[in-house]
């Protein structure tokens, strides 16, 4: 009998734990065999054409509807020949495998006609760029399980360039679309494919359980304005690994809801491996939590990174109004080669939706670990500027050797509590504490219950 994808990550979660000096094990270690659908059609027979200019939606959303009566005989199959089959939105169906083949390239239309207008998400109140309703994204999963993805490295290329102009220029009518995203579903696996110039976000997983995001290549123009690659949004068991990504704001972005939005709708990030990846952005941060987590962000492992390029490696952004948390958070094994700015933890970033937020909301940064890192050409090792009403703690600094351009003013603190140890250069006053005299804050593991251990 196989067992499902649900339970090997549920498997893999409660095996959660680290062990000094080996590597972790966690959601990442035990992963979905992804069995053959017992039933599989071509996109080509229901009259695509894959020649880059041929409208193919109706094509799409014909060949789902008609694999949806699969479902409960073991799922089914479709499969997207080498070509260029420009398409509008169109949505995934339960125990579905989306499987493009080498030389296969999905292509986003360029007319926004062909891409759906819908709600906003219920834990953001409003679009992100715009009040109101958004553009629903290419590939679109709504109360789905078990979907699929993936390619023999075949191609979704979001055509983003008319987005990013309209987005330079204020013309837009609605929020951009996405590349995928799925939504209140789970056993989502996506990968082995290339993901070039999305509108805004490449893989944005919102409300979602048990997500695999392996072996995919972002790409996207420096100048891409506000283009991110994987967005884990009020989401749990999400395991990312193996990836590249290459991109114009933040490469890889945790969030949970935008302020009294997120906070009404409470549900958190939780349970995050994050694991041998490389990863470049422009002009955001490598790895970033927030700004938006009003349902919190926890038990998040980041580890074996390689970020260049950037202007931020890892950064922590919230404000006062968010509301929310950010805490047990272990990054290590990360090497940083070209950066401005290798470490931040920003009380004071992002806007608002409207203005009924309460600005009595104060999020809670705490329980943060930042162990064997190595970094060179480094403009400035960190800024960790906390909110005095609310001060970020435990944030500790072990094994970290950063080569700056200038020493004396590598580090900026305010309202922040945190503890080091073998660190370079000289952390400021705030982070100064011996880290042996207070291990017990120094967040190490989360086990299966999302309760962290001292190192």
């Amino acid at each position: 009998m196989k067992m499902p994808v649900a339970l090997l990550l549920l498997l893999a979660l409660i095996n959660a734990i680290r062990i000094d000096g080996e590597e972790s094990k966690g959601l990442c270690d035990s992963k979905p065999s992804l069995h053959p659908r017992p039933h599989s059609v071509s996109i080509s027979e229901f009259g695509a054409v894959g020649d880059g200019k041929t409208l193919n939606t109706l094509a799409f959303q014909n060949a789902i509807f008609y694999l949806k009566s699969f479902a409960d005989k073991g799922g089914a199959q479709l499969y997207v020949p080498p070509g260029k089959w420009l398409t509008g939105s169109f949505n995934l169906t339960s125990h579905l495998t989306l499987f493009l083949e080498k030389g296969a390239v999905i292509l986003g239309s360029q007319d926004p006609s062909h891409w759906d207008v819908v709600e906003p998400l219920p834990s953001y109140g409003r679009g992100i760029e715009l009040p109101g309703s958004r553009y629903r994204s290419l590939i679109n999963g709504y109360l789905l399980t078990d979907v699929v993805v993936t390619g023999d490295n075949g191609t979704i290329d979001g055509q983003g360039s008319v987005w990013w102009d309209w987005f330079k220029s204020h013309s837009l009518n609605y929020s951009r679309p996405h590349l995928i995203e799925f939504v209140s579903s789970e056993d989502v696996v996506v990968s082995n494919l290339t993901f070039l110039n999305a509108p805004a976000y490449n893989i944005h997983p919102v409300y979602c359980s048990n997500v695999l995001v392996e072996n995919i290549s972002v790409s996207a123009p420096p100048n891409s304005p506000e283009t991110i690659g994987i967005v884990p949004d009020s989401s749990n068991n999400v395991c990312i690994e193996d990836s590249s990504i290459a991109i114009g704001y933040d490469a890889i972005s945790l969030k949970s809801g935008w302020d009294e939005y997120g906070i009404a709708y409470d549900r958190p990030t939780t349970n995050i491996h994050i694991r041998r990846v490389h990863l470049q952005s422009s002009t955001g941060s490598a790895i970033a939590f927030g700004s938006e987590m009003s349902g919190g962000i926890s038990n998040v492992h980041v580890e074996q990174v390689h970020i260049c390029n950037s202007f931020s490696g890892i950064e922590f952004r919230t404000t006062k109004g968010r509301g929310g948390y950010i805490k047990g958070i272990i990054i290590s094994g990360v090497e940083l080669e070209n950066i401005k700015m290798a470490f931040g933890a920003i009380g004071d970033r992002g806007s608002h939706p409207d203005d009924k937020f309460d600005p009595n909301a104060l999020p809670v940064v705490e329980q943060i670990t930042l162990k064997d890192v190595t970094g060179t050409n480094i403009s400035i090792a960190g800024n960790f500027t906390g909110i005095s009403e609310s001060p970020f703690t435990s944030l500790c600094l072990l094994n970290v050797s950063l080569v700056t351009s200038a020493s004396s003013s590598s580090w900026v603190c305010s309202h922040v509590i945190g503890f080091s140890e073998s660190v370079t250069p000289e952390p400021c006053p705030e982070l100064e504490s011996s880290y042996s005299n207070s291990s017990s804050t120094c967040y190490s593991l989360f086990d299966s219950y999302g309760k962290s251990a001292a190192l």
